[in-house]
């Protein structure tokens, strides 16, 4: 499992608003000309040495995470830790060499690291990444915790053992958080969409590659402009899961460039409140779920009680269960749940 740094959650503890979307700070970079390709032969910890000082020179985050994990990829491995003793020693071979400062160059022009080697760990799948689709950050794990306690209890021994259940996940990027609730749940089916082709495709290869593809369906759908086919498509299902984009609109010029000058602003940017696509997501949520069904949210840690005072006001038929905090201790999950429909009673006409 990769340590869960280099900019996979772009966080800073004096920002005004913190949340694995964004790290408030100016997007600007400096020049990356990257260092000579030596002419001689360099050890794999001479170039990870040599890179990392290059990257610190130059102003980009993490540089000893960054040249590690290029280091490991390129030999192999997840981590540096995890590669057989001796190897950073070893002479890099012409090959590796050129590969290790075409990736490193990457790098250096900000773009993240899990674009870079081109995958990334979540929980315990590792996903294939590329730009623009979002990278999953680690508080989107909690959020599959939380999801997963409630389901298997649905799903196993619980009320409704015995039904099947589907799960929706909006907005899915590269899929991560319904493809580990199908790792996890061999019996549940889940649906994923996106607004962006890229993001279908990706969520498609990721899928395949994890043999889930036959319990999965994923639509190119954008839920702002195609409410009527989400319904038609989409319900009932058991449980609603979205990490939305939940950007102030404000806040998206302040992003640092891993994630202003690379990731798809469509995935951020949540409007002037930040609620544009959680409004909506939570407007179509009772008829999407089934009675009792769930939904699940990441949002950021100022819209937990707007988000109550929202339903309260324009969404009868869910009720706010609670907010629950990331390991930070942010309130960073919203979790609602749709009213049971309560049958009248039959008239005897006898």
């Amino acid at each position: 499992m990769w340590t869960r740094s280099v900019s996979a959650g772009y966080r800073c503890s004096g920002c005004r608003s913190v949340g694995p979307k964004g790290i408030w700070s100016s997007h600007a970079v400096r020049a990356c000309t990257a260092p000579a390709l030596p002419a001689g032969r360099i050890t794999a910890l001479q170039a990870m040495d040599l890179w990392r000082r290059h990257f610190e020179e130059r102003g980009v985050k993490e540089p000893d995470h960054s040249s590690h994990y290029i280091v490991a990829h390129l030999l192999g491995a997840k981590t540096i830790e995890s590669l057989e003793q001796g190897k950073l020693t070893e002479f890099l071979s012409r090959e590796k060499t050129e590969q290790m400062w075409k990736l490193c160059t990457r790098r250096l022009s900000r773009m993240p690291v899990q674009y870079v080697i081109e995958e990334w760990d979540f929980r315990d799948l590792t996903l294939k990444m590329r730009p623009p689709v979002f990278i999953p950050r680690p508080e989107t794990e909690e959020l599959v915790e939380f999801v997963l306690t409630d389901l298997e209890m649905r799903c196993g021994t619980g009320v409704g053992a015995d039904t099947q259940h589907t799960s929706l996940e909006v907005g899915c990027g590269s899929g991560a958080i319904s493809l580990s609730l199908l790792k996890s749940l061999p019996q549940l089916r889940a649906i994923a969409l996106d607004q962006s082709q890229d993001a279908v495709d990706l969520t498609r290869e990721n899928a395949s590659r994890l043999g889930l593809q036959d319990r999965l369906q994923i639509h190119h759908i954008d839920v702002m402009k195609d409410a009527g086919i989400v319904l038609s498509l989409c319900s009932p299902v058991s449980a609603l899961v979205s990490n939305p984009p939940y950007l102030f609109s404000e806040d998206m010029a302040s992003l640092e460039p891993e994630i202003f000058r690379f990731e798809d602003h469509s995935a951020l940017d949540g409007g002037e409140d930040g609620l544009k696509v959680i409004n909506q997501i939570l407007t179509l949520a009772p008829r999407i779920l089934s009675d009792l069904g769930r939904v699940y949210l990441e949002v950021d840690p100022r819209h937990p009680p707007l988000i109550q005072r929202w339903v309260e006001a324009n969404v009868e038929e869910l009720h706010y269960v609670e907010t629950r905090h990331d390991i930070t201790g942010r309130p960073r999950f919203c979790i609602l749940q749709k009213r049971e429909v309560k049958q009248g009673p039959k008239l005897d006409l006898d």
